[in-house]
């Protein structure tokens, strides 16, 4: 695995353990979409470890860029968790192939459709970014 993947991953691991504190945060509404959004995470993931030769542990817990208290702030770490994870797959492109570079840019798309959900979710605009998966 290539260390662009691994970037990959370690956002996919980072964006599942993010859906944990995003859901309980959320109205019932809201909770499938949360949900929806961890599964895509944890298959992307499985994804990457398949591809790998010796997969590495993911670490126990995560820091959050900011404190997670209410349905407004668990949107803004969902529409934070989808852009990085947008910006994570981006460089795979550019070092993969074939079936590989779909599955990178599905990913990437996949993130970038979730993160402007989340911007409508919470009244954020604009809703989409120019370029997705480039950094802001």
């Amino acid at each position: 695995m290539n260390q662009q993947s691994a970037a990959a991953l370690a956002a996919e691991e980072a964006a599942i353990y993010a859906y944990g504190i995003i859901g309980v945060k959320l109205p019932a509404g809201e909770i499938a979409e949360a949900r929806a959004a961890e599964t895509a995470h944890r298959l992307r993931r499985d994804y990457l470890v398949g591809r790998m030769e010796q997969p590495q542990s993911a670490p126990a817990g995560y820091e959050m860029p900011f404190p997670v208290t209410d349905r407004g702030t668990a949107l803004k770490l969902a529409i934070h968790v989808e852009d990085g994870v947008a910006q994570a797959w981006r460089p795979v492109l550019a070092v993969t192939q074939d079936a590989d570079r779909m599955t990178a840019l599905a990913a990437m798309t996949d993130a970038a459709v979730r993160a402007a959900r989340w911007r409508r979710l919470a009244a954020v605009t604009p809703m989409t970014m120019a370029f997705p998966g480039r950094a802001g």
